[in-house]
């Protein structure tokens, strides 16, 4: 007699994504937000795993928050653009957000400035940023999604932050080295990197002797050093995590900008306000994760 054997996968759900409607289109001569490229590489990627594979729900899906003013207007430019399957309409008032967010199961959450309800989702365990346009967005893929992270208060907790502001350069240097070997615990974004590199996975089992473009590429972009501890930890955290990142950039407090420009990504995320602007400068569209309560 045969046992009937219990899957312990885990159940595959589709990867959320909400923004603020303005980030996608802007009403004023029919423009366009500074996250449309990095939908449009959503949508790209999503093809790649309808084609591998047709019956997974793991896909990106895309839900724009509407406060019902210009619903036609936004419906009419999805169906312009062939974003349907893609993208849904998520009627809020501003009082709602945060459940929403939750009910929905979101993975990562854009707001336009000035935030609506982005230190609340933060302080509810969602992955929350203010998304920034640059004058010009310069991005070198649409087929292939391109995200870069930063490290301390993004993927790592700011446990290590709160050193070096409390104790300067040299209490942090100090307190890298002696938790070397210590792992870091998670930041807000840290479940984003995890489902965005098993997708990477998923795609790749497809394609093992690497003939086409990995259709997800995942960067770190790190103040922390090469040549001291904090790198060595920050990477000694992504291994123990089992997170592998396609490149880490280890820049010692170097600007961040000269890096961004060569990888190209279509979102950069960090916590502090002046790598923000570095990534505004050359053309990198930046979110800015605000510090938790």
């Amino acid at each position: 007699m045969s046992e009937c054997r219990t899957s312990t996968s885990e159940p595959e759900i589709p990867v959320t994504i909400a923004m603020s409607s303005g980030l996608l289109f802007k009403q004023e001569q029919q423009g366009y937000g500074p996250a449309f490229k990095f939908v449009e590489a959503l949508k790209a990627v999503n093809a790649e795993l309808i084609n591998h594979y047709p019956e997974s729900e793991e896909l990106f899906k895309v839900k724009l928050i509407d406060d019902s003013s210009s619903s036609d207007f936004l419906m009419n430019r999805i169906r312009e653009h062939g974003l349907e399957e893609l993208i849904t309409l998520v009627p809020v008032t501003e009082d709602q957000p945060v459940n929403k967010l939750q009910r929905n199961n979101t993975h990562l959450y854009l707001s336009d400035e000035p935030g609506l309800k982005v230190q609340e989702a933060l302080n509810e365990g969602v992955a929350a940023a203010i998304m920034f346009t640059p004058t010009n967005i310069i991005t070198e893929s649409e087929n292939q999604l391109r995200v870069a992270f930063d490290g301390d208060a993004v993927l790592f907790s700011n446990e290590s932050e709160l050193v070096f502001k409390s104790g300067g350069l040299q209490e942090y240097l100090k307190n890298e080295k002696q938790n070397v070997e210590n792992t870091m615990n998670g930041g807000p974004f840290k479940g984003f990197l995890e489902v965005l590199i098993k997708l990477q996975k998923k795609l790749q089992s497809k394609d093992p002797c690497k003939k086409f473009p990995i259709p997800i590429l995942t960067y770190l972009v790190t103040s922390r050093g090469a040549e001291d501890c904090g790198g060595d930890r920050a990477l000694n955290t992504l291994r123990t995590w089992g997170l592998e990142l396609d490149e880490p950039v280890l820049l010692g407090g170097a600007n961040k900008g000269p890096t961004l420009q060569r990888i190209k990504p279509h979102i950069f995320f960090d916590d502090q306000q002046r790598h923000v602007d570095a990534a505004l400068e050359v053309g990198t569209v930046a979110c800015l994760v605000l510090s938790p309560n």
